[in-house]
């Protein structure tokens, strides 16, 4: 088999920032062994294969591996391979689109100026769901911090989901921010948890170089053999979804910058309503090809 693909640059408008992703296309005969297979080959936080849907009145079906496991939701795949679809032109790739995975149905549409598409929106399969809290102590070690660059005025560290599990962490300063990183053994001793193997950690201090946004985030996931990604799609939609219920519930914007400590400066843009958490970012082109399997 030769299966078509391209790659692109997704939460970002410049080329080889944001997060990669490949959209491998007319997926239908491959396995899930020969889809595994290929997304450690590619090698990316993600790969999303596309297959004919099982009601023809969707888009597609879509089906999201990390190099080591297939995922039920993930944002910058959705995005990603939304984007893909629209610029090839596929006949089934309206102005608005439905995608089935694992988590469920996942509704977006896209936002055109003129003839290029500048924004791929899609709605979160799943409402908030709050799992356990975990100690400040244990997550510090999680991440080569100490306790008191854990900050918790507002919530614990806590698993949280709209459709793939994090554990969602505040940092007290950017300084702590940027000198994370994952601790294997506390990883290990603390993880999974309630479906969590990766934590999420943002800060309300800014740097001038995560530019006029509300926050500034990192995500870590060692177990998929991902030391850090550069931009998580669900996980800020988890993230800015319980902080607009902290705030009360009302609707809420706000503007996340990540992979910024990693060199892949990422942008993203949540909406949090009472009927849904939307996910927004734009996309860059970068690789087309063939996979032979």
């Amino acid at each position: 088999m030769r299966l078509r693909y391209h790659t692109v640059d997704v939460f970002t408008q410049t080329r080889f920032g944001g997060n990669p992703l490949a959209v491998v296309l007319d997926a239908d005969d491959l396995t899930t062994a020969q889809m595994q297979a290929i997304a450690r080959e590619f090698n990316y936080s993600e790969s999303s294969f596309v297959l004919r849907p099982s009601d023809p009145a969707h888009t597609a079906r879509v089906r999201i591996f990390t190099p080591t496991v297939e995922v039920p939701f993930a944002g910058h795949p959705n995005v990603g391979t939304a984007f893909v679809l629209a610029s090839a032109g596929v006949a089934a790739m309206g102005e608005t689109f439905t995608f089935e995975e694992a988590a469920g149905l996942v509704r977006g549409h896209i936002r055109r100026d003129g003839d290029r598409i500048a924004q791929i929106r899609l709605s979160a399969p799943q409402p908030l769901r709050l799992g356990r809290a975990l100690p400040a102590d244990a997550i510090a070690q999680c991440l080569s911090l100490s306790p008191a660059d854990i900050r918790c005025d507002r919530h614990p560290p806590r698993v949280a989901s709209v459709g793939l599990p994090f554990v969602v962490v505040e940092i007290a300063s950017r300084a702590a921010l940027s000198r994370a990183k994952a601790n294997l053994p506390a990883f290990a001793a603390r993880l999974p948890c309630d479906g969590a193997d990766a934590i999420y950690l943002y800060c309300r201090e800014l740097s001038a170089a995560d530019g006029a946004v509300d926050v500034t985030a990192r995500m870590f996931a060692p177990f998929d053999n991902l030391p850090e990604d550069p931009a998580t799609g669900s996980a800020t939609a988890a993230a800015c979804a319980w902080l607009a219920a902290l705030e009360g519930g009302a609707p809420r914007g706000f503007e996340v910058a990540q992979g910024v400590d990693m060199g892949r400066p990422s942008r993203i843009a949540i909406e949090v309503t009472p009927d849904a958490v939307v996910i927004g970012g734009a996309c860059v082109p970068v690789m087309s090809g063939d996979v032979s399997v």
